[in-house]
């Protein structure tokens, strides 16, 4: 157990040609690793999916939305500026990366949007340690409001390993995405379609909904190499009571709860920490989760691939063991799988 809890443990080399730029078209004709109970890899493509479920399961979907939080604009020096929005600490108060960073003390100003006339003013009010961030504190003009500026002058932050793509922002979002907040995507739900999700509801498979704010965790790597020291970034979850009712109406009756994306687990399982059962809630969760964890709500996942040394890739590795995982990733490499955000995707039956 000691050689799962060592960051090293968690390396891989992967050749740069398989990191996905753009999705495939449809979404749903992407790759899919199977992992059956017995250990057994089956290939597949996503649009069979409804071929591996049975009536009675449940797909719990993350329906945050991405929102266009990278922005440019310039000092009052006329110094390029790019900021990435983090989290919303207050009122049009942001947590944000900005670049170059060492540059903003108390006080800054940043013009944001046409170089002419800046639709947006920010100024820095603080300094986050935990994440080398800024707060900026947004200056919105009487005439609009702070989203529908964000949306004129914002871009949807790609992932920093996608470098050159065609692909589109809304490809860039699931097609349930609906509450605003993430500053990534919950990359598993990519590959469902409208004709996916209508083959699965008359196959009676049931869908239910969380929300997790993916934040600037989902991008940190684990630097520390007993992982257990490791602190997870907080994000924001929410999960209703309908949801719940349904997670255990399904459980009631031997049916299996499969989380689409590593959000979802987190959420499923942070929300059950944070009370110790199975109940509605809505706060942040920090929890990291690595092999060792004992699950309290998932019983199958359905993920894309992962970064080396990533919490992502931990906990992964809790559901199945490290030294699987690790055979099955050298196994999709070997298959040249599309890996990260646009890539293939796996899903570990219960």
């Amino acid at each position: 157990m000691y050689i799962d809890r060592l960051l090293s443990s968690y390396d891989y080399s992967l050749p740069a040609e398989l990191i996905a730029q753009n999705p495939v078209i449809p979404r749903d004709s992407s790759r899919l690793l199977v992992v059956k109970p017995e250990g057994k890899i089956n290939h597949h493509i996503f649009a069979e999916l409804s071929d591996l479920l049975s009536s009675g399961d449940l797909l719990v979907i993350n329906d945050t939305r991405v929102i266009p939080a990278r922005l440019y604009g310039k000092k009052s020096t006329g110094a390029d500026v790019e900021v990435l929005l983090v989290e919303q600490k207050s009122h049009n108060c942001w947590l944000s990366l900005v670049k170059p960073g060492k540059r903003f003390t108390m006080g800054s100003k940043i013009h944001l949007g046409n170089s002419d006339q800046p639709l947006l003013t920010a100024t820095v009010v603080d300094k986050d340690e935990a994440t080398g961030g800024r707060l900026l504190q947004f200056d919105v003009p009487q005439v609009g409001s702070f989203w529908s500026l964000l949306e004129q002058i914002g871009h949807i932050p790609f992932p920093p390993y996608v470098t050159d793509s065609q692909a589109q922002p809304q490809q860039y979002q699931t097609i349930y995405a609906e509450n605003k907040g993430a500053i990534a995507a919950p990359t598993a739900g990519l590959h469902f379609t409208e004709e996916l999700f209508s083959r699965l509801k008359e196959q009676q498979v049931n869908l239910a909904k969380v929300t997790l704010h993916v934040g600037i965790g989902t991008f940190r790597p684990v630097e520390i190499e007993n992982i257990t020291e490791h602190q997870m970034h907080q994000e924001w979850i929410e999960i209703d009571e309908d949801t719940i009712s349904a997670i255990k109406n399904t459980k009631k009756a031997g049916g299996k709860v499969i989380a689409v994306g590593t959000t979802v687990v987190r959420t499923l399982e942070g929300a059950y920490k944070a009370q110790q059962k199975l109940a509605p809630f809505q706060g942040k969760t920090d929890l990291f989760i690595y092999p060792g964890y004992e699950f309290k709500v998932v019983d199958g996942l359905i993920t894309n691939f992962h970064l080396p040394k990533s919490s992502l890739l931990m906990l992964v590795s809790s559901l199945i063991g490290r030294e699987r995982l690790m055979s099955i990733y050298q196994e999709a490499i070997a298959q040249k799988y599309r890996f990260y955000s646009f890539g293939d995707a796996m899903f570990i039956m219960p």
